[in-house]
């Protein structure tokens, strides 16, 4: 059987119980090893085979699953985040169908997530954002052209960028042509939820400066959106004594 495993933003103790109980049971584990925080290895038992995939081409990663599952042995792949956002699985898990080899799939807290936390920010405030794009730049790896930062900036809904702090500038224009001001708020969240996380708030038009003056030029999450730092907006309905709910009457 192969476990695959979100392994969370970067804390150790982000990982879901499952992830983790998966993680002591474990006979070979295939882990990121350039996003996975190492610490999480500690949870494994004495007697366990560990593969870094930083190291690894796809065919490899499979190689190991197969062996280990003719030597009836328990494999987790453990990936960053939640894997089904930017975790290439769907690839493993089309060559483990066509294999006959049996796997699950163990969610985990994604890092956009854990920037979230970082900021102590609510994505969804009512009657400024009520949706959120994760999205990221086309840089070696393409993007589909339908999918452009400018297309998605035209909702200014709140947006989570992946994989582009390195291409700021770039970004800052195509936001900006796509509709977001100049001044709308953002933030960088590098490595969020690890001990040497950092965060700035700054704004759309001053995102390539801030990475600049902080040195932060990879593994950074940039978040788009008037949600960032805003203290003027609607109060939910949920907790609101003039709306009724199916559980609660309104208070007049």
């Amino acid at each position: 059987m192969v476990h695959f495993v979100g392994a969370g933003p970067g804390a150790p103790d982000l990982i879901t119980v499952r992830g983790k109980e998966l993680l002591e049971e474990a006979d070979v584990i295939i882990y990121a090893g350039s996003l996975v925080n190492p610490k999480l290895l500690e949870y494994t038992k004495d007697v366990c085979t560990i593969h870094n995939s930083a190291k690894m081409t796809l065919e490899e990663v499979i190689q190991v699953m197969e062996k280990a599952e003719a030597e009836g042995k328990t494999t987790v792949r453990l990936h960053t985040g939640d894997p089904c956002i930017y975790g290439a699985i769907r690839e493993q898990m089309d060559i483990l169908d066509q294999k006959g080899i049996s796997y699950d799939y163990c969610p985990g807290v994604s890092s956009f997530c854990g920037a979230a936390g970082a900021l102590n920010l609510e994505y969804t405030l009512p009657d400024i954002s009520q949706s959120v794009i994760i999205t990221r730049m086309e840089g070696r790896t393409p993007v589909p052209p339908k999918e452009s930062i400018q297309s998605f900036a035209a909702h200014n809904a709140t947006m989570v960028i992946f994989l582009s702090t390195g291409m700021l500038e770039e970004l800052s224009r195509r936001l900006i042509q796509g509709g977001y001001r100049e001044d709308t708020p953002a933030a960088i969240v590098y490595k969020a939820t690890w001990e040497d996380e950092k965060k700035f708030i700054c704004t759309v038009g001053t995102l390539a400066q801030t990475a600049k003056e902080h040195q932060i030029t990879k593994t950074a999450l940039m978040i788009i959106g008037d949600v960032v730092k805003t203290s003027h907006y609607d109060r939910s309905k949920l907790y609101d004594p003039d709306f009724t709910t199916e559980f609660r009457q309104a208070k007049k």
